[in-house]
Formats: C-alpha cells, structure tokens, sequence
C-alpha cells in the first residue's frame, strides 16, 4: 500500500547514492573529463531503463511517485543492498514486505531468554536504541542506563551526547561505532515513516553533535545485525565482543532487538562472569 513520498529525502539518498557508485562498478568507461563524483544521471537512468528527464527530477525532489518496480530497477542500478533497497521504497512511500515498527513492550519469552545467559552480555534494544531490558552481565560490562531524563536509556543519544558513555571504549574505534550507530537509527528512522519519536530524537541528537548532524547529512543506512566491540573494563581491562543482534520475527514487542555480545579470545571475561555470576557472588 503506497504511503506518502518523502521527495526531499528521497532525492537526497538518490544523489548521495549515485556519487558512490563508479562507472567501473556497473561496467560503463570513465571517460575522459570526468567531473561528477560517481555515476552522471544520464548513466542512472540508463541502467535503470527509464528517461533521463523522470530520474533528473526525482532528485530535484519534484518528480512523480515512482512505482515498485522503477525503485527496483534504480535499487539495482545503484547497487543498493537489502537495507537500502528498503528505505529508499519506504522514502518513496512504499511499504517493503517486512517493515513493521518496534514497541517498547519486551515479549516474556525474550526476557526468559535472557536470564538463560549467566555468563553472556545480552541486552535487548528497541529499534531506535533504547534498552529495554539487560542481563546482569551487561549490566556489569555496559553499565546501566539512566531511565528517568529523555532519551537516557538510548544508546544513540548517550554516545553523541554523554562524553562519558566513550570512556569505555578505545578512541581509535570511536568513529566506527559511531557510523554504526547513525546508519542503523536512519534505518529505523525510514521504517517509521519519520514518526513523532524517531524524529524526535533525530532532531535532538542534530542539535546536540556537530559530528551526528554531519554523519545524519551522509544518509547511510545499514541495520545492525553483527559487529565487533572492544571495552576497557576497570576489573579485569580490556574485553574484546563479537556482537550477534537477534531480530525477533513478530511486530510490537517483537520487533525489539536482542543483542548478545560474545567475548572472544583468551581474556578473563569468561571466568570472571562464571565466578561472579554463577556462584551467587
């Protein structure tokens, strides 16, 4: 079912998503006198098989709404993956085949879940970032949160807006994490449809970082599904994750995310979790 177009985002990820592209990429020669970065939009509409003049003026936010089958062939055309293939139908007004709105509500088989892992860090994640539940050991490792100011349960918010929620991570990571943390929220943001909360919040974290609103400006989307992690912990010192996140399959409660964060390695996590976790201590 269409919805309404966001034409000026829409043409805005279209231009971010054609200067990424090289005419090497999708088989075209460079040419000589090349000053566009990226793919010309005489090439875009090309690969897409549509005119020059319809895809000119989707990214000069006044053109039609475009069907699903046109965002598919510019979806290719773009080389766009999973993630952006699904936000550039939803910033067209067209609903992907899974795109249903997270809840605040934790399903209790979830939270059963969690209190299986006694040695695991595993908290779970509403789709904009807020935790809504944690197990002791990501309590221990991540630290609580603050659930009483606005926003203080949100991881976004707290690593843009909190100097102190980095402290526990190696700065030469910091723009990593925070590049994650921006694609995946502008991922939910298009799933939303920009609703109060999303908004809300993206409005927030603008004001607050110069480095967001610039990484926001940059409009990449990717949904966390798995990354890595380093945190200096003040006990046992630095704690090296693989981070595996769980969508569950329902809508509401389930769209929530559970995050498990595994240790690798040889460090002294898993024995010190066993110990104090398992012995009561």
């Amino acid at each position: 079912m269409a919805t309404t177009i966001d034409r000026r985002e829409l043409a805005d990820f279209l231009r971010r998503r054609r200067e990424r592209v090289t005419p090497k990429d999708v088989g075209l020669p460079a040419g000589p006198r090349r000053r566009t970065p990226g793919l010309r939009r005489e090439e875009v509409a090309q690969l897409a098989g549509m005119s020059a003049d319809y895809y000119i003026r989707l990214e000069q936010a006044r053109g039609p709404q475009p069907s699903p089958p046109m965002l598919a062939a510019l979806a290719r055309a773009l080389r766009l993956d999973a993630d952006e293939r699904d936000h550039l139908h939803l910033l067209a007004g067209h609903r992907p085949p899974a795109g249903r709105v997270a809840g605040d509500h934790v399903a209790p088989g979830l939270l059963h879940l969690l209190d299986q892992l006694p040695t695991t860090p595993a908290q779970i994640l509403g789709d904009l970032g807020d935790v809504l539940a944690q197990n002791a050991p990501a309590r221990a490792l991540l630290g609580g949160v603050c659930t009483v100011s606005e926003h203080g349960r949100n991881v976004v918010w707290r690593w843009f807006a909190d100097p102190l929620a980095r402290t526990a991570y190696p700065p030469e990571e910091h723009a990593y994490y925070s590049r994650l943390h921006v694609a995946d929220l502008r991922a939910a943001y298009g799933r939303r449809g920009g609703d109060p909360a999303s908004t809300r919040l993206v409005e927030r974290l603008r004001a607050a970082s110069e480095e967001f609103a610039t990484l926001w400006a940059e409009h990449e989307v990717a949904v966390r599904r798995h990354s890595r992690m380093r945190v200096e912990h003040p006990l046992i010192g630095p704690v090296d994750l693989d981070c595996q996140v769980l969508l569950a399959p329902e809508g509401g409660a389930g769209g929530a995310v559970l995050g498990v964060s595994v240790r690798k390695g040889r460090a002294p996590w898993a024995t010190w979790a066993a110990q104090r976790f398992c012995s009561g201590v």
